[in-house]
């Protein structure tokens, strides 16, 4: 996968917030920098196991720590040739041109000549070599005493002194809200992915809803949904697909079973490259109930006043203000929602910033790819969803998906 991190934007939000460079640190924005996986290291989420960093001047080459396991597939990945490696706990050895008919000892030690004896490694990762490793870069670039940002996001608390020992003379500045910005901009690739992401999902979708019928449960509708992304995957980069399926009344019921007037509420995803999509739909069997057809209605009104406003220059806190207003104008006083949806990308859930809430600072802006849903799960009724992923371009708000929004 390319990187997708634009210097020369990361470079004007750098200098709007007067630092000298980013520090990143989590494995998705490593991935989104240097285009190479962080590898098994970050699976503990803990800060140190790699780490890149990205000076403001965008003339001024990146640097980045991956494990020594995981280096030579970064170097065939990844545009950043200032790699610094740090040891993890697999015992691993590059030896192609070994020969297995001859003994393994002399051949072992023969490309061990530069280290005899038996390597120190540490029990998982040494966060202090990937920190030492950065200190080291910032000196060369002539930043030792710069001003730092951080992305302080994937720092624990009981992780941070360990940088700060590191790099004692670096002011060090809590850079998260940038490396979210530059992550909420999509680059052509991602967008790309995240449509072949969507249009994978809808083939699952549609196959569900041929699937629903009297008797069918939750999760053999589950599996319909399994099931067709494995069989239309061919092709594709397909690195996962995940499922919030309903049936019934009870929208966290577990595996229901479908009777006339049911809801089946399905919220969906697939990953290709990481990148997940994110589309929900409801489905009735048979008629629905008068309840049903209010509720969904008031709810296609939210997503249809919200999705107006999903223009560029658009506080995204009035979009969540159209969405909310126009259902609660059809009789649902009560309603609230925390938010309307969300951006989409790498993240560890489906769910990534900026959230379209009351609270948000962000503008909607080109570039961005957005979950815009409208939702409500009301037990004793069934789980409602309308929900579409959302390519902002200059001209406006562009849905990715094709299927109708009615309950169908």
């Amino acid at each position: 996968m390319p990187a997708f991190l634009d210097r020369i934007r990361a470079q004007g939000l750098m200098q709007e917030a007067g630092i000298d460079a980013l520090i990143l640190l989590s494995a998705e924005a490593f991935r989104h920098a240097t285009g190479a996986a962080a590898g098994v290291a970050t699976m503990w989420r803990e800060a140190g196991a790699v780490a890149v960093l990205v000076p403001a001047d965008a003339s001024v080459p990146e640097m980045a720590v991956a494990s020594d396991l995981f280096a030579p597939a970064f170097r065939a990945a990844s545009h950043i040739a200032d790699l610094r490696e740090s040891p993890i706990w697999v015992e691993a050895l590059e030896a192609s041109d070994f020969d297995p008919d001859l003994p393994a000892a002399p051949q072992i030690a023969a490309r061990r000549a530069d280290a005899p004896g038996p390597a120190q490694r540490p029990a998982t990762f040494d966060p202090g070599i990937c920190y030492a490793h950065l200190r080291d870069a910032l000196v060369e670039r002539g930043l030792a005493q710069g001003r730092i940002g951080v992305e302080m996001a994937a720092i624990s608390a009981a992780d941070l002194p360990a940088l700060k020992a590191a790099l004692p003379d670096v002011g060090l500045i809590d850079a998260t809200s940038i490396c979210r910005r530059l992550r909420a901009i999509k680059a052509p690739g991602e967008i790309d992915r995240l449509r072949q992401a969507v249009t994978l999902a809808e083939q699952g979708i549609r196959s569900i809803q041929e699937a629903i019928r009297t008797g069918v449960s939750r999760d053999e509708l589950a599996a319909v949904w399994s099931d067709t992304i494995r069989m239309h995957a061919a092709g594709l980069a397909l690195t996962g697909a995940w499922e919030y399926i309903s049936v019934g009344r009870n929208p966290w019921g577990g595996n229901a079973v479908a009777s006339p007037g049911d809801l089946i509420k399905v919220d969906v995803g697939c990953l290709i490259d990481g990148y997940t999509s994110d589309t929900g739909r409801t489905f009735v069997l048979g008629k629905p109930s008068r309840a049903a057809s209010e509720i969904h209605a008031a709810l296609m009104a939210g997503f249809e006043a919200g999705f107006r406003r999903l223009s560029p220059g658009t506080p995204l806190s009035e979009v969540h203000r159209a969405a909310g207003e126009a259902i609660r104008a059809r009789g649902f006083d009560s309603y609230a929602r925390g938010h309307f949806g969300h951006s989409l990308g790498t993240g560890p859930g489906s769910e990534e910033w900026p959230f379209i809430a009351a609270d948000a600072t962000e503008m909607v802006t080109p570039g961005m790819v957005l979950a815009f849903e409208c939702p409500w799960y009301i037990t004793g009724l069934g789980g409602f969803i309308i929900e579409d992923q959302v390519e902002i371009t200059a001209d406006g708000p562009v849905s990715m998906n094709s299927l109708p929004h009615e309950l169908i």
